[in-house]
């Protein structure tokens, strides 16, 4: 029995270590996805729709979850309606990382697209260096991201 039981915890414990790596895996892909594209609409001679106020996001709070944040970025996106084309592809990104699509967001406190992007930039970046430096043994698929559909 006992040896069983050792073996079972054992397997568990790999089957763990080997899906919170792909789960990793797959949110340092999209983060990477996700400031590519956000380079690519501020590296252009004209942001898209450069002019759209959309909600700010506060990145820099620490209360709300990560997950939270890409969602509120992905709402303050959706509202882009004029170069929706545009902004769909990043939008996409972010729900998939952030895998809810219901969150509070404020419109409150507005700022032009062309000030939002370098924003989500500079958030992701370091979502992306955390993803990078964590080391796997650790066991939690991200710190703050949990995997798409699973809200913590």
């Amino acid at each position: 029995m006992v040896p069983s039981l050792k073996a079972l915890v054992a397997l568990l414990s790999l089957l763990q270590l080997i899906s919170s790596t792909s789960v990793t895996h797959l949110h340092t892909q999209t983060l990477k996805e996700i400031i590519h594209q956000v380079r690519q609409l501020n590296s252009g001679v004209q942001v898209p729709c450069n002019d759209t106020r959309v909600a700010q996001v506060d990145f820099m709070d620490p209360k709300p979850s990560k997950q939270e944040l890409l969602c509120q970025a992905a709402k303050a996106l959706t509202s882009v309606t004029r170069c929706r084309k545009d902004y769909e592809p990043l939008v996409s990104n972010l729900r998939r990382l952030q895998g809810r699509t219901n969150c509070s967001a404020s419109n409150e406190t507005e700022l032009y697209l062309l000030h939002f992007l370098p924003a989500l930039e500079n958030f992701t970046q370091g979502l992306y260096r955390l993803l990078s430096t964590e080391p796997a043994q650790r066991g939690a698929a991200s710190p703050g991201l949990s995997p798409p559909g699973d809200p913590k």
